[in-house]
């Protein structure tokens, strides 16, 4: 009888049991293979941790405005009177109602809301999810930005961990907490779908977390939340067709949306720089030609008593850098004007025809309803 025989069968079935074993350990230590291949309940995978984390701190938000309802002509005409009494004529009473989301950011009873939830509203109330009740008092609202803040007088507050939007990428798992059509606090779940959704025309300062979690009417105002429990966004809108979700909602990052906040209970509004230009992205071939390597924003439109017409820029004119800090598209230079606080003296480097010339102004306080530039 050979030796072999005897070996090569040993060393056939050893091959095979590692290789089964190394498949059980794979399947045992993977989160979601894990739940398919155990059915023992604390095996099973599920996102129970995340919620219980951070669900508390969401808030559900109930806003209300009374108003006069408007008389209608006929029923102040002399003749009418006459016949119908003067009854008809009394103004009514009615009661504006939006139910929306908030949440809970320290203990101090500060939340985070959507400024559309309470425009408007004389009257705010919040329900936490142990059920307590409270009233809420407006600090503040930032329209360009879609949020607000409001606070409430509650002792043992809960608080949310908070996450880093800037590290977000598409296909990280999210999970959307909030009131959705006053059906009581909800959680969907879904993806990012993309980062950095700009120009959507919800707000004048759009940068949005997209998801495919489901967010409907209610929604707006809650918490967007990663795997880990930690918040990375403030649901604020979805593109729909129906009214409902359709697979893309929108969310404030977490990053924006705490500067916003701070920015409100310091100052009772958001501060931000305007020079009062409008800007365009440079063509390709005028980089070229004109040698910008770090590219620069074409100057399309300037705004009366605007900085910018203080300082002589023209339209045509191309900005290279502000303070020395180079504005490659639209979107850097907006960014870098409304960091720079009002009343700062700026230095432009502007490329106009083939020359370039440094121009001085001083940045001022952007005022409201304008273009962001």
């Amino acid at each position: 009888m050979s030796v072999k025989k005897p070996f090569l069968f040993l060393l056939h079935y050893s091959a095979y049991g590692l290789a089964l074993a190394f498949l059980f350990l794979l399947v045992s230590s993977h989160p979601i293979l894990s739940g398919f291949a155990n059915n023992n309940d604390e095996q099973r995978f599920s996102f129970n941790d995340a919620v219980t984390l951070s669900a508390p701190a969401v808030v559900n938000v109930y806003a209300s405005k009374v108003y006069q309802q408007r008389v209608h002509p006929l029923f102040q005409d002399p003749l009418f009177q006459r016949f119908f009494g003067e009854l008809q004529t009394r103004p009514q009473q009615q009661r504006d109602n939006s139910i929306g989301s908030g949440v809970v950011m320290n203990d101090a009873g500060y939340i985070l809301t959507n400024a559309h939830v309470i425009n408007n509203t004389d009257n705010i109330r919040i329900t936490l999810n142990d059920g307590r009740q409270a009233s809420a008092k407006l600090i503040g609202i930032d329209s360009d930005t879609d949020l607000a803040v409001i606070k409430i007088e509650l002792e043992g507050l809960p608080n949310i961990p908070i996450g880093d939007s800037s590290q977000l990428r598409v296909g990280d798992i999210v999970l959307a907490i909030g009131n959705p059509y006053n059906f009581g606090q909800t959680v969907t779940q879904g993806i990012v779908s993309a980062t950095s959704r700009k120009r959507r025309g919800i707000s004048i300062f759009d940068d949005f977390i997209q998801t495919d979690a489901d967010i409907n009417i209610g929604n707006s105002g809650g918490a967007l939340i990663n795997s880990h429990g930690e918040l990375i966004g403030i649901n604020t809108a979805i593109i729909s067709s129906s009214g409902g979700s359709e697979g893309i909602g929108l969310a404030t990052p977490v990053n924006q949306a705490i500067n916003i906040m701070q920015q409100i209970i310091e100052n009772g509004r958001v501060i931000r720089g305007w020079l009062g230009i409008e800007a365009q992205t440079l063509d390709p071939n005028v980089i070229k030609l004109a040698n910008l390597n770090t590219g620069g924003v074409l100057v399309s439109a300037i705004m009366r008593n605007s900085p910018a017409e203080l300082a002589g820029l023209i339209p045509g004119d191309i900005i290279i850098t502000i303070n020395g800090t180079n504005t490659a598209n639209p979107d850097e230079a907006i960014e870098t004007i409304m960091s720079i606080k009002p009343g700062t003296k700026v230095k432009l480097l502007v490329l106009r025809g083939w020359e370039q010339i440094e121009l001085m102004t001083t940045i001022l306080q952007r005022p409201s309803a304008v273009m962001p530039g």
